[in-house]
């Protein structure tokens, strides 16, 4: 039996396990009564692991690894729990607000699979609120409809161990012009209009930072998120010293003008780069120095028009396939009067996409980190259940649903579905409440499978590799400057199932320094913590 399944009976056999995308708020506060889970201690009342040999061990490793210089001058946040019983096994300032990084991430997807099901998928359609005649004119405009599917690419289903891609990155944008094409349309009398008016337009949530919306992991948050709302470009040096790098820009588009003060430096000499775009600006700069024979560079740059950028792209692409389009290429956002007009013609769809199940999404969100896809995740699950169109609300329609499940109100306060906020804050014990009311739903072995692996998949595909935590680890990793975090579950060497969470603030010792603070604690987990039976041996073989 799995653990998901001994969880389950566990609850059963209680009477208090929660059934379907309830917010469960009497069965959770039942739960923690019956079963003395950590979840309902205040701050101020952490529990003392008992005096067992194997959580003293841990304990001395815990402590020397936070103590020792570097990581001592950091403020350090850790709770370890048995997942069956609630046990506490080890805490450091469980009680206290860290910032989490991308642990955010954790309560989005939770969030998502419990009120949309692992089964949701979003509906991308192409429609006109026009005629198209037997010859092929369409009289009025054609409007890509953006319903928040953020796998508009060419992102390979299902997940398998790495962030794959297969064909044009435009190559979901482009199967829907070639639909559009199949249904006969060959003129365009209007223009090609992309909507995104699903939500506000919010592009930023508060608290992400200027220097974030250059690059990917901070790109604008739309509807409609063709190719992760990013472009690539890729730079090569020149044939000689003193020639200029050259550069080509991945979807074609010239929607963004590139100045390029890249000069090609001698062979051997030092690669210095750098790329600026100012807030709001199409003209995107880069500079610096690549030597001699230096490998491509690929930098993926935001884009901060995405509806826009989308209007044009989908336009080359129909020019491309013989259509004529008269009219500009476009966009149309929450609030337009258009929307709302009472003359407003309907519209027929003329092609559709069906995006992959919310199951598959959240495996690709956590395992990879993706900021825009979780962003999506929280407004999608507002929107579907509740209404809500703007962030706020989605952020209100969240927290509701963290108390219902049982999170303390002074546990969890995030403003983003991402992480990427500065003003988002959590406990590490507002962590393992999330971790053990997913672990008891009838989506939780997809929400465990959903985290990355230590030495196997994802964002711990490197980490912890030969070392007993390999594939013992499911946990959701998190960076952002001076922030390092792991939370999720274990399976220790002696059989032992953990739920934990490490939080990490105030580092200025090098990310990677870091997470191997994170990864010593982790492994420490899972070689001491649990009771080996009589007479027999952990061997390394998982």
């Amino acid at each position: 039996m799995g653990l998901h399944q001994k969880l389950r009976t566990l609850l059963l056999t209680s009477g208090v396990l929660c059934i379907g995308a309830s917010f469960c708020s009497r069965h959770i506060a039942a739960q923690s009564q019956a079963s003395k889970w950590p979840n309902s201690r205040p701050p101020a009342a952490e529990a003392k692991p008992a005096e067992r040999a194997d959580i003293a061990r841990f304990s001395h490793r815990v402590d020397a690894a936070l103590s020792a210089s570097g990581p001592d001058k950091g403020f350090w946040g850790v709770l370890v729990t048995d997942t069956l019983t609630g046990q506490v096994l080890y805490a450091r300032n469980a009680g206290i607000f860290f910032l989490p990084a991308s642990d955010a991430k954790l309560f989005t997807t939770a969030l998502a699979l419990a009120t949309l099901g692992p089964g949701y998928r979003v509906r991308t359609t192409i429609s006109t609120n026009g005629v198209l005649d037997a010859n092929g004119i369409l009289t009025g405009d054609l409007i890509l409809n953006g319903r928040g599917d953020a796998n508009l690419s060419n992102r390979k289903f299902p997940y398998d161990k790495k962030n794959e891609r297969d064909g044009p990155t435009e190559k979901a944008l482009a199967a829907l012009a070639d639909a559009v094409v199949a249904r006969g349309v060959k003129e365009i009398d209007g223009g090609v209009l992309v909507d995104d008016s699903l939500f506000q337009q919010e592009r930023f949530p508060s608290g992400w930072t200027i220097d974030d919306m250059l690059w990917s992991y901070g790109a604008a948050v739309s509807a409609i998120a063709v190719n992760d709302n990013t472009f690539t470009l890729e730079l090569r040096p020149g044939g000689i010293a003193g020639d200029p790098a050259t550069y080509t820009v991945d979807p074609v588009s010239d929607f963004y003008t590139i100045e390029n003060r890249i000069l090609t430096g001698p062979h051997g000499s030092e690669e210095k780069l750098a790329a600026a775009r100012d807030p709001g600006s199409r003209l995107v700069r880069v500079s610096g120095m690549m030597p001699v024979g230096a490998q491509p560079r690929r930098l993926t740059i935001a884009i901060e028009d995405p509806a826009e950028y989308a209007a044009t792209l989908l336009a080359r692409l129909l020019r491309a396939r013989g259509v004529d389009i008269r009219g500009l290429a476009r966009a149309r956002h929450f609030g337009d009067p258009t929307l709302s007009s009472a003359d407003r013609p309907a519209e027929t769809i003329l092609a559709e996409r069906v995006g992959e199940p919310l199951a598959e999404e959240v495996r690709h969100v956590n395992k990879n980190s993706l900021n825009l896809h979780a962003e999506l995740l929280l407004l999608l699950a507002a929107r579907e259940r509740s209404g809500a169109t703007s962030r706020e609300d989605a952020v209100k329609f969240a927290a509701d649903f963290y108390r219902g499940a049982g999170i303390a109100d002074g546990d969890v306060v995030l403003s983003d579905g991402s992480g990427l906020s500065r003003r988002d804050l959590v406990t590490p014990r507002g962590i393992v409440q999330l971790l053990n009311y997913a672990a008891l739903q009838p989506w939780g072995e997809v929400y465990r499978a959903s985290l990355p692996v230590a030495g196997i998949d994802g964002t711990l595909a490197e980490r912890m590799k030969n070392t007993a935590a390999e594939g013992r680890i499911f946990a959701k990793t998190g960076t952002v400057e001076h922030v390092v975090a792991l939370s999720g579950y274990a399976t220790t060497a002696h059989g032992a199932h953990l739920t934990f969470s490490i939080l990490g603030n105030n580092n200025s010792i090098h990310a990677q320094n870091a997470d191997a603070v994170l990864d010593s604690i982790a492994v420490a987990m899972v070689e001491e913590l649990g009771t080996a039976p009589a007479g027999k041996q952990w061997k390394s073989g998982k």
